[in-house]
């Protein structure tokens, strides 16, 4: 058994769980092939060279797919059911959910609380708010880790993002009674809200 980590099994680094942490915190649950498109965008077009579209979403998701499967063994996140298209949903726990709080620079008091369930239906609803999100976040390849096949420059060149990850909340609860951090019966929940002043 020589050489093999017993920490992080799937040889995940601090880098991916970040993306993980951050992703899900924001997000709630969410699909690794998301997590990689808001976390490390530039493995799409690493991987571009790949036969088969399954082969090229295999490659492309493995870093964070690892890095959900050490966190899982960490008890910081589930599996949570899968997508129509039978994609895994995850979603952190609440000790995943404290963590998050870290890499997000939130306070556990606005990271809400774990999606437990949302998946069981096929969580449609809350992967096209997901795709909304990142349609907003419009994700830029880093150039220096990235191949650089034609494609990527019209990627790098769209039009700046709107925030961050960390500038994005989901399932924020909108109290007709109670407070903010204890909401009463009856007040809404908006789908995303967005806290860019930069932008």
């Amino acid at each position: 058994m020589a050489g093999k980590r017993k920490k992080n099994p799937a040889g995940s680094t601090n880098s991916y769980r970040g993306d993980v942490l951050r992703v899900l915190g924001a997000l709630k649950v969410a699909a690794a092939d998301q997590i990689q498109r808001i976390g490390a965008p530039h493995l799409t077009f690493r991987h571009a060279d790949k036969e088969t579209p399954s082969k090229r979403k295999q490659a492309r998701t493995a870093s964070h797919t690892g890095a959900l499967s050490d966190m899982r063994k960490h008890g910081l996140s589930e599996n949570g059911g899968s997508t129509e298209t039978g994609d895994s949903l995850r979603h952190l726990t609440t000790k995943g959910l404290q963590a998050a709080s870290h890499e997000l620079r939130r306070p556990v008091t606005e990271m809400g609380s774990t999606a437990r369930g949302a998946g069981s239906s096929g969580a449609s609803y809350p992967m096209a708010v997901n795709e909304t999100v990142i349609a907003m976040l419009r994700p830029k390849p880093n150039m220096a880790v990235a191949v650089d096949p034609p494609h990527v420059q019209a990627a790098v060149d769209a039009p700046d993002s709107i925030g961050t990850i960390a500038s994005y909340w989901t399932e924020v609860s909108l109290p007709a009674t109670g407070t903010w951090n204890a909401p009463g019966k009856g007040g809404a929940q908006a789908d995303i809200v967005l806290t860019a002043p930069q932008d």
